[in-house]
């Protein structure tokens, strides 16, 4: 099981990273990686608001990516 492209949300931005709508809304990327995933409350799922720009940035995303119990972070987006 990975992302799927077809089924991210809209609110992501567009980049590398997407969150699909497998998404448990587990709070997981939010906590590793905060300054890159939000959440829609009335939906209640994540998407990403920003996409890396650093290295360390990007290890922050790759963290929550990891971290994802359902594997709704994609990492094969469009820049």
């Amino acid at each position: 099981m990975c992302a799927d492209k077809s089924k991210k949300y809209s609110e992501n931005v567009l980049g590398r990273y997407y969150v699909d709508r497998e998404c448990v809304d587990c709070d997981a990327c939010r906590t590793q990686a905060p300054e890159h995933f939000g959440r829609n409350d009335s939906g209640g799922y994540s998407f990403v608001f920003k996409q890396p720009e650093t290295p360390e940035e990007l290890e922050k995303c790759v963290l929550a990516l990891e971290a994802c119990p359902v594997e709704a972070i994609g990492e094969d987006g469009e820049s």
